[in-house]
This record gives structure tokens, C-alpha cells and sequence, in this order.
């Protein structure tokens, strides 16, 4: 059985069961040694195993993949092969938790790279020593809707009306929700809207959720199916497609959005001393000129300037060092207005 297979196994345990977690330790026990096993003869190129959030799928096996397995041959002579899971960021934090063997994680939220602290699994800010403390990209959060915007929707405030119908990814399992969340608050105190008004906007905007996804890009499916007048999320995907010709709906910018910014992290633990070399050129690839020119063919916003220069700009962009960092913005406005109030006063 090939590890692609055996890593499918393990995934479809963590996601039915934590009661799995045996079977998983004991499963990763045996296919850390069975390489090495004296029955084993068969010569296999080496694996970088990468589980990343949702919407990178295309940009890593497309574009990202490829192009550091040229590099690496050229560098070294030798063939590498990825092994890949793409997820709600919060699922493959989840996944990593219960024990999947991923070398590097991409996450959504800097949020799920503290949990991946809380839960021993790394140390305390381990990614802030990568380039640009681990954020590897960028992208606004923008509203898409049907072609020619039928019902006139130009803001996160038109929104709120009655009779326009949101779709939106579930913040139980993704990270781009929670992204969501901290535009649809923050926007409306970037324009100078009191702490009362931007809590109205933000409940007024889910009070018209007619579905949720698992992940940024199952929400994208369901607005694509024909669920809603409008779908937030990430501004990657559509500008990708937008450029290839494919897109059937209508970008619309907000004046004020947030960016969310991406987490690379290292699992320590799942890295043999003989592949440390490969893993560590791999993550020091994802920030060279050649892989940020990639991410900004595919639509997400890059770290180098250089690169952005197609992107449509932002009024009055914000991160979420402007909300008090992820700590600060989880505690008062996910957990305390968005969960606590909005959702348990109208339940989802």
C-alpha cells in the first residue's frame, strides 16, 4: 500500500472519530520504520507531506509543487514527490493535532498555528522565525454576486437588507470565516461606525446566512451551485478566475476589508534528521521570487510589493493588528459578539 493511501486512511479516522487516535499513533509508528525494514527493497523517492488550507489547492499543485521539484533536481539530482490534504483551515489544525504526519502546514489564521501551540505540538511562535514572521501571503476579503449584481449589493452594509441571502463558510471550520467575521465587524469601525453600529452590521449580516460550508472553497461551491445573492470570501479565487476568463459573477470591493494573512508552520516531530534538509529548503522556497511570483499569478496578494502590481486597491484596508492581534479579536468579537450573541440569539 502506497503512503498517499495510508495518509487518506488516517485522514477519513481523524475526521469520523477521535476515538481513531490509537489506531492513527500506531499506524504512524509503523510507517515511520517500515522504509528502513529489512523486506523493504523497493527504492521510493523521498515525500515533502504538506496539508494546507482550502483555496491553495490549485496554486501548490499547479504552480508551487512543480517548480520547487525542478529546482530541487537541478540542486541535488534527485526526484521528490508531495503528498498533499487540503482543508477548512481549522479541520487540518484539527487533523495535525490527532497526529497526521504533516511536515508543513499552511493555515489560514495565525489563530491556528497558536493552537497547534496550545496543544504541544509546536513551540511557542516557532513560524515568527520564518520570512515575514510566517506569513507567507495576503488577500482581501470581497464580496462576490450574481453577474450584474442584481440586487445593487456594493458594501458590506447593503448586506444587511432584508431579502438577500448570504452564503458563507462555516467558523467551526474555517478559517476564512473567521477572516469573514473580523471584515464584516471591522469594516464598519474603519468607517467610523461606533462599537454598537459595527456590532448591528455584523448580526445584520448574519441574520441573512442561508448557508455555510466546512471550508472557504466548499462555500464558493455552494454559491456557484445557486445558494444566495452573495458569498464573502476570500479575494483569490475569483481574481484567478477573473483572469482565466471563468468567472460568472461580479467582484465587488468594499471600501473597507480586511486582509488575512497566511501561516507557514513546521511539525517538528513528523521530520526525519535525513529529510530536515529538503523540508527546510522546501518552506525557504515559498518565499523566493520564483514562488511569489506564482502565488501572484494564482490571485493571492504577495508579500513583496513587486508582485501586486495587477491587484485592484483597497480604500481602507486593515489586518488584524489593527483589531489587537488574533487573541484580542477571537476573545471579543468571534467568541463574545459572533457566538455568544448574534448566533446563540438567532442559531444557524
Amino acid at each position: 500500500m502506497h503512503l498517499r493511501e495510508r495518509i487518506s486512511q488516517i485522514n477519513w479516522f481523524v475526521f469520523t472519530s477521535r476515538a481513531a487516535l490509537g489506531l492513527i499513533v500506531g499506524a504512524l509508528v509503523f510507517y515511520a520504520v517500515e522504509p528502513w525494514l529489512p523486506w523493504n527493497n523497493t527504492a521510493r523517492p523521498r515525500t515533502v507531506i504538506v496539508y494546507g488550507f482550502s483555496i491553495l489547492g490549485e496554486v501548490m499543485t499547479k504552480g508551487i509543487f512543480p517548480a520547487f521539484q525542478q529546482e530541487w533536481q537541478t540542486r541535488s539530482g534527485e526526484h521528490i514527490e508531495f503528498i498533499v490534504s487540503f482543508a477548512g483551515s481549522g479541520t487540518i489544525t484539527n487533523q495535525i493535532v490527532l497526529g497526521v504526519p504533516a511536515q508543513v502546514g499552511i493555515l489560514s489564521t495565525e489563530l491556528d498555528a497558536k493552537r497547534l501551540v496550545q496543544q504541544n505540538v509546536l513551540r511557542a511562535d516557532a513560524w515568527k522565525t520564518l520570512p515575514h514572521n510566517g506569513t507567507l501571503n495576503y488577500t482581501p476579503f470581497v464580496i462576490l454576486t450574481r453577474k450584474n449584481n442584481p440586487k445593487q449589493i456594493h458594501d458590506f452594509s447593503d448586506l444587511t437588507r432584508d431579502g438577500i441571502g448570504i452564503v458563507h463558510a462555516d467558523p467551526r471550520t474555517s478559517g476564512g470565516a473567521l477572516w469573514g467575521i473580523l471584515a464584516e465587524y471591522g469594516s464598519a469601525k474603519q468607517l467610523g461606525a461606533s462599537d454598537a453600529e459595527a456590532e448591528k452590521q455584523l448580526a445584520g449580516i448574519w441574520h441573512n446566512v442561508v448557508a455555510q460550508a466546512s471550508s472557504a472553497r466548499g462555500a464558493r461551491t455552494q454559491f456557484e451551485n445557486g445558494f444566495g445573492d452573495a458569498l464573502i470570501t476570500y479575494e483569490q479565487e475569483a481574481v484567478y478566475d477573473l483572469k482565466r476568463g471563468k468567472l460568472n459573477d461580479e467582484i465587488i470591493y468594499p471600501r473597507s476589508t480586511i486582509e488575512s494573512e497566511h501561516t507557514v508552520v513546521i511539525v517538528d516531530r513528523n521530520i526525519a534528521p535525513a529529510d530536515r534538509e529538503l523540508v527546510n529548503a522546501f518552506v525557504a522556497f515559498l518565499w523566493s521570487d520564483t514562488a511569489q511570483k506564482i502565488f501572484a499569478e494564482y490571485g493571492f496578494r504577495s508579500v513583496d510589493a513587486k508582485w501586486n502590481t495587477d491587484f485592484v486597491p483597497i480604500e481602507k484596508p486593515f489586518r488584524v493588528s489593527d483589531m489587537g492581534g488574533w487573541d484580542q479579536a477571537k476573545r471579543e468579537i468571534v467568541d463574545a459578539l459572533w457566538k455568544n450573541k448574534i448566533t446563540a440569539a438567532s442559531p444557524q
